[in-house]
């Protein structure tokens, strides 16, 4: 049960600094954080501050734990994530998502960077995520036998909440494209067999996050939708090598469009 108490220590942490219960919660992937010009901030705290959680050492990645509100709507936003690759545990990585269940939040957005496998996906445009293929070497629900968590075997036949994910794709126009996300361990890219092997088991995209939130979030009952953005283009016959720093770049292009249809639709719940 020591999970559940450094838990229930952090809640009574951040409710202490004013992190009232909220209605929304918010994942910034690498390269995206417009969103939080859009936000009427009224707390900032750094990971390093807040008791039990991990710090975020990729660059791109802020560190903050953030409440305000978008319109009428009361918001807590992770300006960064974690990630396996980065060495953590997966109870880790998902240890914030556990907090904001705990601090009321009633629906929760994602947001990443991905590379594409589906060559009608392009550089700069945006999938929401119909499904994903776990590959990453670990489970976040592993060794959590006690009902405190939610169930052991939690239903993942609808990952993403329909209903969630519909109030985004109508924000975009109905211009995003629908998709099957893959989460691999990273931190490499991939090699061309490899992205040869991911289309051929039905993935659209790749990244390196997500996932394992997303299940923690269908095991705690928490309505979750997600959107990646395509920054490389992954055809691996005509492969070209791509730097971390393209995909921030890319990544930040995007995050405009990307942040008014998540404005747009946490402001209306």
């Amino acid at each position: 049960m020591i999970l559940q108490q450094q838990i229930s220590e952090t809640t009574a942490y951040l409710q202490q600094q004013g992190f009232e219960a909220a209605r929304a919660g918010i994942v910034l992937g690498t390269g995206l954080g417009a969103l939080i010009h859009r936000m009427d901030v009224r707390k900032s705290i750094p990971y390093g501050h807040i008791p039990h959680f991990p710090e975020s050492t990729v660059e791109s990645h802020k560190g903050q734990l953030l409440f305000g509100y978008i319109g009428p709507t009361s918001v807590i936003a992770m300006q960064g994530r974690f990630h396996y690759y980065e060495g953590y545990t997966m109870q880790q990585i998902t240890f914030p998502i556990r907090v904001l269940k705990a601090l009321g939040i009633q629906q929760l957005l994602l947001s990443n960077a991905a590379g594409s496998m589906n060559p009608a996906f392009k550089k700069g445009e945006l999938v929401l995520l119909e499904d994903h293929i776990n590959l990453q070497p670990e489970n976040p629900l592993r060794g959590l036998n006690s009902p405190v968590y939610g169930p052991r075997f939690p239903d993942m036949s609808r990952p993403y909440d329909p209903a969630l994910s519909d109030k985004l794709q109508h924000a975009s126009g109905n211009r995003m494209h629908k998709g099957v996300y893959a989460a691999v361990m990273g931190p490499n890219l991939e090699t061309r067999a490899e992205y040869r092997f991911l289309r051929m088991i039905g993935a659209d995209v790749v990244g390196m996050s997500t996932v394992p939130e997303v299940i923690v979030a269908n095991q705690v009952g928490l309505p979750c939708a997600a959107v990646s953005v395509v920054t490389d283009e992954c055809d691996p016959d005509f492969l070209k090598p791509v730097s971390i720093e393209e995909i921030i770049a890319v990544a930040a292009q995007a995050d405009q469009t990307l942040s008014d249809i998540f404005a747009t639709v946490i402001a209306a719940l």
